[in-house]
């Protein structure tokens, strides 16, 4: 499910919005999304910076009383924040500014379905790709974009399986072993060892009857009977790509 954001002053165009989108996702049912509404800029950024909301995508008009589209964009770059941004507006006069706060799209309103839904289609179809690329977890009460990429591996600790990252970060999850190996079903590089472990192949720098050797130069020994189908596995992996 995508998380869109709408932030306007006017509340009919936040309805008409709302109500294309609704008929955007009538249309493409496989798609779903669920929609807020902000009337204020400051609204959406304190509940981004309060790491209570992580929108895939803001769709915000430019023109508001309290503080511009383009400040608000700007201020939540600052933040750190990488949401998709898409401009509806009354005026080109900031289209070139929009690029400054690297939005993807920006519309002059009215706003039609013919305008919208293609743009729509190529936004929700890269953030599909993008998606496959990270994990959302909640992390220390926040909201964090984890790249799969990054993953050394993880490694039960009691009740906690911690994330080891490729900058030497970790992420510590209350969730059990098996959880974790759920979220990572998707992504043909990661394969459990033992109870204790789930290891990235793409960071697997050699493997031997004993033990393998990650790149960020942890060693995992292996348990009886787990090396020849992970050496299968690992082959298998980088003989296909």
């Amino acid at each position: 499910m995508y998380q869109i954001a709408l932030c306007d002053d006017e509340t009919a165009e936040l309805d008409k919005t709302v109500q294309m989108l609704k008929c955007y996702g009538t249309i493409h049912s496989a798609t779903e999304f669920a929609i807020e509404c902000f009337a204020c800029a400051d609204e959406l950024i304190d509940r981004i910076k309060a790491g209570k909301y992580d929108p895939d995508l803001i769709m915000m008009d430019i023109y508001m009383p309290e503080k511009l589209g383009i400040e608000a964009a700007r201020e939540l770059r600052e933040m750190g924040n990488s949401s998709r941004i898409l401009f509806l507006t009354m005026s080109r006069e900031h289209a070139l500014d929009a690029f400054g706060v690297e939005a993807i799209q920006y519309l002059v309103k009215p706003v039609s379905e013919q305008r919208l839904f293609p743009v729509l289609d190529k936004i929700l179809g890269e953030m599909k790709d993008t998606r496959k690329k990270y994990l959302l977890l909640r992390i220390d009460g926040r909201i964090q974009r984890v790249p799969v990429s990054n993953i050394v591996y993880c490694e039960a600790q009691g009740k906690t399986q911690y994330l080891y990252m490729s900058d030497g970060t970790q992420y510590g999850l209350r969730r059990t072993m098996a959880e974790v190996y759920g979220m990572f079903s998707g992504y043909r590089e990661f394969s459990r060892v033992g109870v204790a472990y789930i290891v990235n192949l793409e960071h697997v720098d050699s493997l031997n009857a004993q033990e393998l050797q990650m790149d960020n130069g942890k060693r995992i020994y292996l348990p009886r009977g787990s090396y020849q189908p992970l050496r299968e596995k690992y082959f298998g992996y980088y003989c296909e790509e």
